[in-house]
């Protein structure tokens, strides 16, 4: 699990152990067969409602377009730790080599924080539909929810890299025991051994990162529920909530366990409330994401059964 010596006291590291994931035998399959059908449902639906987004001219909308960004972003955010976390619950051999680590850490947090800035440009539709509805065609075009998925990509995958590459530098020695389940900045950097007072930085830079989103997101349903219990017709309001209501408990999901996580500082928790917390932003955020905007959506279901409904007929047809 070492590489090359470094001197004679320290033994350079090249790969790193997740000592977390419990032997095969010791439970390890009890955890894999409901992980794997979680995974498995995670990209099946967020795949099928990308389809059908896609595909079904009823829901070429600005909301569902950002519905449609946030599944595909969904599928590679999962894909960067789920796999690595299964083959460790079934392999004896729970390692990643350094540029793994790095590279799941980079592609994790880069496209966690995509999908924040697509959640915060969601939060402004939702704002521009509600408190400026005459407005909301000419304001909300199809370029400017383009320009904003790209600025989310751009934001992401660029705020990542110098943390990255920060980190890339320094030398990791002796112990190699990553406590968590997926490579993540403040496991490895207490593997370090070196000064790592630099993370102080590293947790600005999170900080503001999710407060900035979240300040924006809050501001815009504060005003959205302000302007929704003004609405004089019941039905209104009801239509209205509608609409929000699973985007916001998306957002409470995603931001409330990313903020336990990351805006702590010095705080510390057990390994277990860590992996707990972990779980909640890595596994059941993006399990109950699908569930959350299909089946609790009118518009979405009805898509999907034209879509499903159009695929028998075609198959009636070339029989």
């Amino acid at each position: 699990m070492t590489g090359q010596m470094i001197n004679e006291n320290q033994t350079r590291v090249t790969e790193f152990f997740f000592s977390i994931f419990p032997h095969i035998h010791d439970g390890g399959l009890l955890f894999f067969i409901p992980l794997l059908f979680i995974y498995g449902f995670i990209i099946t639906g967020n795949l099928m409602i990308f389809i059908v987004v896609q595909l079904d001219m009823a829901l070429h909308t600005p909301m569902y377009f950002f519905i449609s960004v946030l599944s595909f972003l969904e599928i590679w955010y999962t894909t960067t730790t789920i796999p690595k976390m299964l083959f460790n619950l079934v392999s004896d051999q729970k390692t990643i080599s350094l540029t793994g680590c790095l590279l799941q850490m980079y592609f994790f947090h880069s496209l966690g924080i995509t999908e924040g800035c697509v959640l915060t440009a969601m939060a402004i539709d939702r704002y521009i539909a509600i408190c400026n509805p005459l407005r909301y065609p000419t304001i909300m075009t199809p370029k400017l929810c383009i320009q904003l998925t790209t600025g989310s990509c751009f934001c992401g995958f660029l705020l990542v890299l110098p943390e990255i590459v920060w980190i890339a530098t320094l030398p990791f020695c002796d112990s190699n025991q990553i406590r968590q389940i997926f490579c993540d900045f403040t496991p490895v950097l207490k593997l370090a051994c070196t000064d790592t007072s630099l993370v102080i930085i590293v947790d600005a830079i999170h900080a503001a990162e999710i407060l900035a989103s979240f300040l924006v997101i809050a501001l815009s349903y504060i005003r959205i529920i302000v302007v929704i219990l003004g609405m004089p017709s019941a039905e209104g309001r009801h239509k209205a909530f509608s609409t929000c209501a699973a985007h916001l408990v998306v957002f409470l999901l995603f931001f409330g366990s990313v903020a336990i996580m990351y805006l702590r500082f010095s705080a510390t928790y057990s390994v277990f409330w860590d992996t707990v917390i972990a779980v909640t932003f890595v596994i059941l955020a993006p399990f109950l994401n699908p569930l959350i905007y299909s089946l609790r959506n009118k518009d979405m279901k009805d898509a999907i059964k034209r879509l499903f409904s159009s695929q028998k007929r075609a198959g009636g047809a070339r029989r």
